[in-house]
């Protein structure tokens, strides 16, 4: 028999590894992905697992009706710390391990933790017993998944959004006042400014973050069908509702007393709904920025070396926001199948949404990747005032609503079809319209006002809203700001 040659693993770099992922934002976009992954990874899963179990051990151990357990030791608290604050890939290996022989992920977990107690620590097998005491897995998971979303939020796709919001608010106020032709329907419109247009999706996305912000995350804590029963089996003496709900609140969330045997997941579709939102308003943005930049209002800054077009030299191509648009629809998508499945489990439970939680870091990086795209996109853009200033001296007939407009004040019936007649379908030039209102039986003040109205001057309060996105403020009627944090006096 001819011997079989053992092949030894082949050693990668790891932008050599990338090459092989399956997911492109493991692959292609892994080093952007850095936060998403630190927070979602299987590691990342095995060391909340891990931190969870912990917290509980030292919970049960500072209460004194648990008192086989009894409190720790310095010695044993210093541990404790240390092999939470070392976890990392290592420590999740032998979990891996562990887990290759119990088949049940959270099992091998305890095992690990059992087992460097006794190891370690010098524990009796019978005090390390207490690890996952009364437990079930979904006692551990749904916390574990609530420590791993907060801590994307907050360390990754929260700031990366508000950066976002900060960028778009700083060119908002940069362009307040200056005009731009509006298309409705894609053709001429009412004149605005480039920075209102852009302070819309300011106060669109503020609000979808407010929701993200205000969000309520609860925990379960409750055994195997929810209802405390091992618990109060073994330790009747004890206020088990009392003590899950000081338990889940030491970590942070809300205690959720009526529960299966999972945390229904309600706040998770809560959550993505409201970063759905956030993405389908970056999606709008991303199609405007698109044909800003088509239309020639926004110039696309050349980087030395880069190319556009494998046959055309000239092009400097909108990528980065077209890339965005993409990732943005791909997270939608996913936010939108985990929001309907997640909540929807058959009786006590079943395990499907398992497989869907372990999705989370898929549609998190898409949609922290999308942000990402369009902060690059937006970097690399600058107003061209020239073409807008082109764009809007060229189109002489959007002031065809501000004539039948003030025509209608002073009692000229029939104005709108007046103008319709001069305007629907073609271009006016400044001549003919100023011919026209000269023609027009109105006051002088209001004819003068007209013919000195100009596209580009003919833009309302554009610029005056634009700056709402400044800060905090309210608005009054005529549009003025004001302070909203003084209360109103009383009596007066």
């Amino acid at each position: 028999m001819v011997p079989v040659r053992e092949v030894p693993e082949p050693v990668y770099t790891a932008a050599e590894w990338r090459l092989r992922a399956l997911s492109p934002l493991d692959g292609r976009y892994g080093a952007q992905m850095e936060p998403y992954a630190a927070a979602f990874s299987e590691a990342a899963l095995i060391r909340e697992r891990f931190a969870v179990e912990v917290a509980w051990l030292q919970y049960l151990a500072g209460l004194p009706e648990v008192s086989e357990l009894g409190a720790l030791s310095p010695a044993d608290k210093v541990a404790l710390q240390d092999w939470l604050a070392r976890f990392g890939p290592p420590e999740a290996g032998q979990v891996k391990r562990l887990e290759a022989r119990t088949n049940h992920d959270v099992k091998a977990v305890e095992y690990y933790l059992k087992r460097r107690l006794v190891e370690e620590l010098g524990w009796t097998e019978a005090r390390a017993e207490f690890v996952h005491f009364a437990a079930t897995s979904e006692d551990i998971n749904n916390l574990a998944y609530a420590r791993m979303v907060r801590s994307a939020l907050e360390e990754a796709w929260l700031p990366s959004a508000q950066a976002l919001v900060a960028d778009v608010r700083a060119l908002a106020l940069q362009t307040s006042e200056l005009p731009m032709l509006a298309r409705t329907h894609g053709q001429p419109a009412t004149p605005t400014t480039l920075g209102k247009e852009l302070a819309v999706f300011v106060a669109r996305w503020q609000r979808q973050l407010r929701s993200v912000r205000a969000l309520e995350v609860p925990g379960k804590w409750g055994g195997a069908t929810g209802t405390l029963a091992a618990h109060v089996m073994a330790y009747p003496e004890l206020d088990w509702a009392s003590t899950a709900r000081e338990f889940v609140t030491s970590l942070g969330f809300e205690w959720a007393p009526l529960t299966t045997q999972v945390e229904p997941h309600d706040w998770l579709a809560e959550l993505f709904g409201a970063m759905s939102r956030f993405g389908t308003v970056l999606i709008d943005f991303c199609r405007d920025m698109w044909w800003y930049v088509s239309l020639g209002y926004l110039r696309q800054k050349a980087v030395e070396g880069e190319v556009g077009s494998s046959a055309m030299p000239h092009k400097v191509n909108p990528i980065d926001f077209e890339n965005a648009e993409a990732n943005a629809g791909v997270a939608g998508a996913l936010f939108s199948h985990l929001s309907a499945k997640l909540p929807v489990s058959r009786l006590q439970r079943d395990l499907s949404d398992s497989s869907a939680l372990r999705n989370l870091g898929t549609v998190f990086g898409y949609s922290g990747l999308a942000v990402l795209s369009a902060r690059r996109g937006l970097a690399r853009s600058a107003p061209a005032p020239e073409t807008l200033a082109a764009d809007l001296d060229g189109a002489w007939e959007v002031l065809a609503e501000a004539v039948q407009t003030v025509m209608r004040r002073y009692g000229q019936v029939g104005g709108y079809e007046q103008l319709a007649a001069l305007t629907r379908g073609r271009a006016l030039t400044q001549e003919e319209f100023q011919r026209f209102v000269r023609g027009l039986d109105l006051p002088a003040p209001a004819r003068d006002r007209l013919l000195a109205l100009e596209p580009a001057t003919y833009t309302g309060l554009a610029g005056r809203l634009a700056k709402l996105v400044a800060g905090p403020v309210a608005v009054d009627r005529d549009m003025k700001p004001k302070d909203s944090s003084k209360k109103a006096e009383v009596g007066r």
